[in-house]
């Protein structure tokens, strides 16, 4: 599964659990969470950190794949205007909190925040921009995170395999190339858009590395209806005639973080509202879109209440066309859940067309 989706994103949302953990629930059921600590963060490593869709965990072959980001990071092109400046005018602080890790060992952002020269250096917001530059650029890596998911940083090379190190570094081309084919593997079908958005390319770098995968049999160009787009269709991809089965998806997953793609596919106008204030919301702060036979056919808003024990079903929205079995389906899911996050429950708290018949199941 790590190969087929390629990447986790990072995400400090804590609502039900990391961000990271929950695409392999919806695509797997229960599963030890153990199994990813080890993979990211455990020996032996098979996961490492970085920029990829977002702040993501990737199998260790993407490192290469990335070094043409950390060069231009490291040339101050492609990050945030905050850290920018540690690549140019700035980068002697960076350089000197490098050789502190080389020097000290793994360091964490917090653990600088006392540890200021006479110049002024090392308050905390300037530790961490200059941290976060030498982690764009390659110079650092995650070691690993701490119980408030804070990174501890330390230098690549003692924290990936040697072989991963000395692997050697592909061009620009060839590296963007094979990420927008891994893209495309595991999206099925998608458009340009879809496909570079997935380690956001930009259309610069992303379209004729398309055209080439297109000209090399990797990419088929196809029509969807309904799409006005023109779309592609990875060789590899395996079409069905008939999907069935049922997920919960998170706003994070790979299925459905790219908003457009999603309500091309599902017909369904899906946004993320937890930055949204409270009155403006039209679904609530965590909604999970509930995947069945191929269609989403729910909405629900869950929060796991870990002093209670209880997973809260803060409200629970009927898809247009849902089938009749749909709420018998979504509580069997639920409850599966909660048992993978360890919580006693499910209690529905909330309202919408599903509140009801779920409260009848769960009491």
């Amino acid at each position: 599964m790590l190969d087929r989706i390629a990447l986790h994103q990072i995400d400090s949302v804590n609502v039900l659990a990391r961000a990271h953990y929950l695409p392999l629930f919806s695509r797997l059921g229960p599963y030890s969470r153990d199994l990813l600590d080890k993979a990211a963060w455990g020996k032996p490593r098979r996961l490492f950190e970085y920029w990829a869709h977002e702040a993501s965990l990737l199998p260790l072959d993407f490192h290469p794949l990335l070094r043409w980001r950390m060069a231009r990071a490291e040339r101050g092109q492609g990050t945030w205007s905050r850290v920018a400046p540690y690549a140019g005018e700035r980068r002697h602080e960076a350089e000197a909190l490098l050789a502190r890790i080389a020097t000290e060992g793994p360091l964490a952002a917090s653990d600088v925040t006392e540890t200021r020269s006479k110049s002024g250096w090392w308050e905390w917001s300037d530790a961490k921009h200059a941290m976060e530059w030498l982690f764009w650029s390659g110079r650092i890596t995650a070691l690993t995170r701490r119980t408030s998911f804070e990174r501890v940083y330390d230098l690549p090379e003692r924290v990936l395999p040697r072989a991963v190190v000395e692997a050697p570094t592909p061009t620009e081309a060839d590296a963007q190339r094979e990420l927008l084919d891994r893209s495309a593997r595991a999206l099925g079908i998608a458009t340009a858009g879809d496909i570079r958005d997935y380690f956001r390319l930009k259309p610069a770098d992303a379209l004729p590395r398309i055209a080439e995968l297109v000209e090399a049999g990797r990419l088929l160009p196809v029509q969807v209806k309904g799409w006005p787009q023109q779309a592609y269709l990875h060789v590899d991809a395996k079409p069905r005639r008939r999907i069935s089965g049922q997920a919960l998806l998170v706003p994070f997953d790979p299925l459905i973080w790219e908003r457009s793609r999603a309500e091309r596919l599902f017909g369904m106008r899906y946004r993320i509202e937890i930055y949204t204030p409270a009155e403006k919301r039209v679904h609530g702060y965590y909604v999970l879109p509930f995947l069945m036979d191929g269609e989403i056919v729910a909405r629900v808003d869950l929060k796991s209440d870990r002093q209670s024990r209880r997973l809260l079903v803060q409200s629970a929205l009927l898809e247009p066309q849902a089938p009749a079995e749909t709420p018998e389906r979504l509580a069997s899911e639920l409850s599966l859940m909660a048992d993978w996050l360890d919580l006693e429950g499910v209690e529905v708290v909330g309202g919408g067309e599903l509140a009801d018949p779920l409260r009848a199941t769960f009491g």
